[in-house]
């Protein structure tokens, strides 16, 4: 097959686009110290309900952190625990949370705090409500028949201290 030099030119500036490309992509990633998530904390899923913190599923003030409140969630089957949480406004939330099923989505609407909850791993999602209203929490991946029916509602209110 011949090639006339015309094409080979192209086809040698698209090939060395595409590699420095990818090398400055590369390099800017790791430069910024981008990494896929290292799943470091898994869980039995089935023996969910019987590992701490997913056998009280909900709300617990800490102290000694770098936040305010911890939201323990476990999504099953079409079902969200808790199904409400109520926060004070301006707190600092570490939301951790898995699955004891299949994988679904953690989304909680009109704020940036999106995840997949897998069954085996531990999901957690550190961040600051500053916003009151009520805000519906919804799975964002299909999980089955009834997936439309997966919600959960935060509640982020004015303190009372």
């Amino acid at each position: 097959m011949h090639l006339h030099r015309y094409e080979k030119w192209w086809l040698t500036f698209g090939v060395g686009s595409l590699v420095v490309f990818l090398v400055v992509i590369g390099v800017g990633a790791f430069h910024q110290g981008h990494q896929p998530p290292s799943s470091v904390k898994t869980i039995n899923y089935e023996q969910v309900d019987k590992t701490a913190p997913f056998d009280e599923p909900g709300l617990k003030k800490v102290s000694g952190q770098d936040w305010d409140y911890e939201l323990v969630v476990v999504a099953s089957a079409f079902y969200y625990a808790p199904v409400e949480a109520e926060i004070p406004v301006g707190s600092k939330v570490k939301i951790i949370a898995t699955t004891k099923d299949v994988v679904h989505g953690f989304e909680v609407a009109g704020t940036n705090i999106n995840m997949m909850l897998e069954p085996g791993y531990i999901s957690e999602y550190v961040t600051t409500l500053d916003k009151t209203g009520e805000f519906l929490v919804l799975c964002n991946e299909y999980c089955g028949t009834g997936h439309h029916t997966m919600k959960s509602m935060l509640k982020v209110v004015e303190s009372n201290e």
